[in-house]
């Protein structure tokens, strides 16, 4: 049984949120071991604020490079079937090209950072259209975007709440959703292997 996706606690729990969304996503309940929860909040939360309060400036990328690892390893080995990849840099892009845009058409997710006021993780679950279906854990009990072709969407729980034109995420600077300067990018893709989509798999995935 799929879950609905969980909203950040806290203003800064976006990185173990979106990771735990991920999880959700590509699993039934029944078959996701407690340790990888565990293990998610473990490693996450471990920027300091400037006061020198634990967890204050959220998740660092060195934290969600070492847990996209400790996930992969923890598939290899047999106790979920899970693999990850780490993506950094001009390779995070959204577009034709993109291995981000080709994870989401082969059933995978994507945990992606980016700029909503602040840097941010959310969930990229699919691609159609020019649209990108997200999963943003900030709650809001509104539409605040000035943007009028973002939508808000409430009926997809198990799956997301925004629908985003690409447009959005390839800009450089600190605007909504965007993915900012191309040093700086960061995106975990994530597969379950038992459904994930490849040539061996499916012919539809060459049409």
């Amino acid at each position: 049984m799929k879950t609905p996706l969980r909203y950040q606690m806290t203003e800064y729990d976006c990185g173990p949120t979106t990771m735990m969304n991920a999880i959700s996503c590509l699993f039934d309940r029944e078959d996701i071991p407690p340790e990888i929860a565990r293990n998610i909040m473990l490693y996450c939360l471990d920027c300091y604020g400037e006061g020198g309060e634990p967890g204050k400036s959220g998740t660092s990328r060195m934290a969600m490079l070492f847990l996209s690892n400790w996930i992969c390893q923890f598939g290899r080995i047999g106790n979920l079937s899970i693999r990850t990849r780490y993506l950094s840099g001009s390779c995070v892009y959204i577009g034709p090209e993109s291995r981000i845009n080709d994870a989401l058409h082969r059933g995978g997710v994507v945990v992606l950072r980016l700029f909503y006021e602040v840097e941010h993780y959310v969930l990229l679950t699919g691609e159609k259209d020019g649209l990108i279906y997200m999963f943003d854990p900030y709650y809001e009990d509104e539409n605040t975007y000035e943007e009028d072709d973002i939508l808000m969407v409430d009926d997809h729980p198990c799956e997301y709440n925004r629908l985003v034109p690409a447009k959005y995420f390839n800009c450089q600077g600190c605007s909504t959703y965007a993915l900012g300067p191309k040093a700086d990018r960061e995106a975990v893709l994530l597969f379950n292997s038992e459904t994930e989509l490849t040539p061996e798999k499916t012919i539809e995935y060459f049409i």
